[in-house]
């Protein structure tokens, strides 16, 4: 099994939920661009606007290591991208690095399923130094979704990262816990198509958007769009909006996606007509590569 040719590109277009159409020709970055380690492939992009640059942090999985890392890339234009380096390795595997502000500091959440459960990471000094700030929930989680709604904070993620077939709740009254298990946990079970976490929860004014690897007929398919609903302390519903991502035209995207960041561009770059111009960091495969390590 060759997995060295996940790679990372960029939509863009004028509604996140039309991002299929606007998927970048080429990658951004692929193994080829690691210079630190020996990379077999790069994956689960993420965005972060900061100081009139862009950062993207993103999983490079080191062969030498046999597990996953966290590396980072800077952008003033989103067009070209500088390696910056791995910034963050544990004993174990490392992948999904939801990077966010929150309360004046800047904090990473990854996917740590193989370590001793989801550990919130803050920024000693952005972007290359982050320090373990907490372990928010002593549970193996594949790709932990966190979401501040509504006064309080909710985590989203998958219990069955081999299956890819469920989808977890937690709740807290802040971002530090303590976190809880939802009343409505379970969300979903036994579903390979709609629940394992794609990327960064969209909250732009209306209803939270949430997005979801479907995971059939293969790992790493396509990416659903799921607009929330109701999300209390005690209630959770959601209704299915449509596939955004999946198999594209271009050689590196050719048989499947899997994550997307979806950003509005408040004046970072040009708008196109009178619609604002929303851009994405995702991530795209081919056959060979489309497989979980």
């Amino acid at each position: 099994m060759n997995l060295q040719t996940w790679s990372i590109g960029l939509a863009t277009a004028a509604s996140p939920l039309a991002l299929q159409a606007g998927v970048s020709a080429r990658p951004i970055l692929t193994a080829a661009d690691i210079d630190d380690v020996d990379a077999g492939f790069v994956a689960d992009p993420f965005l972060l606007f900061y100081r009139n640059g862009w950062y993207l942090f993103f999983e490079v999985w080191n062969r030498a290591a046999d597990k996953g890392e966290i590396a980072f890339a800077r952008s003033a234009d989103l067009t070209d991208w500088i390696y910056g380096g791995v910034v963050l390795r544990e004993p174990w595997h490392l992948s999904y690095p939801h990077v966010f502000a929150h309360d004046g500091a800047i904090w990473m959440l990854p996917e740590a399923a193989e370590g001793d459960g989801a550990r919130l990471y803050r920024a000693a000094a952005f972007p290359r130094e982050w320090r373990a700030e907490a372990l928010l929930i002593e549970r193996p989680l594949a790709d932990p979704t966190p979401l501040a709604w509504q006064d309080a904070w909710y985590l989203f993620a998958s219990s069955r990262f081999v299956e890819h077939d469920d989808l977890v709740l937690y709740a807290a009254p802040n971002l530090h816990g303590p976190w809880r298990e939802h009343a409505a946990s379970p969300i979903r079970r036994g579903d390979r198509r709609r629940s394992r976490p794609a990327g960064r929860i969209l909250v732009d004014g209306g209803l939270p958007l949430r997005w979801a690897q479907d995971c059939h007929p293969t790992y790493g398919t396509a990416v659903r769009a799921f607009a929330i609903e109701t999300l209390t302390a005690t209630q959770f519903s959601e209704h299915e909006l449509g596939r955004v991502l999946g198999p594209g035209a271009m050689n590196w995207n050719r048989d499947g996606m899997h994550h997307i960041d979806a950003h509005r561009l408040n004046g970072t770059r040009p708008m196109t007509g009178t619609a604002p111009l929303w851009t994405a960091a995702v991530d795209g495969c081919r056959l060979d590569s489309c497989a979980a390590p």
